[in-house]
């Protein structure tokens, strides 16, 4: 069993950056594809970005492309969000995933492909 831990949201002006960190424990980081997603007050949780298990592969919303970067560090088990460029829209709790895979290069964006989720980190963006 994964567990994940999120940490780095807060509370950042419009155009500001932020980034987001994702512990995991329990489990070898290889063959873990991992993703981030977001809920918004009043809205569905939705994709925002994801990275394969070999880090070689990454996916993005239209509404983050070009603005946030999905890495990982194999050997600190860790997961990051580096969010540019922050919008008022880009306010939400912003919850890690991980899901097991056998493909080395496949990305995630379905909600339902993961299989361990964090507990959430609020970032708010001011105008």
């Amino acid at each position: 069993q994964v567990q994940l831990v999120e940490s780095g949201g807060g509370l950042v002006q419009v155009g500001g950056s932020l980034r987001l960190s994702c512990a995991a424990s329990g489990r070898t980081f290889r063959n873990l594809a991992m993703g981030w997603f977001r809920q918004g007050s009043g809205k569905e949780r939705e994709f925002a970005a994801a990275i394969s298990s070999s880090g070689g592969r990454t996916e993005y919303a239209a509404s983050v492309k070009g603005r946030f970067t999905i890495s990982g560090d194999i050997a600190k088990n860790t997961v990051y969000l580096q969010m540019n460029s922050l919008k008022p829209e880009d306010t939400a709790v912003y919850y890690c995933a991980a899901g097991s895979t056998y493909y080395s290069d496949y990305v995630q964006t379905d909600p339902d492909e993961y299989d361990a989720w964090g507990q959430g980190t609020q970032v708010t963006v001011s105008s």
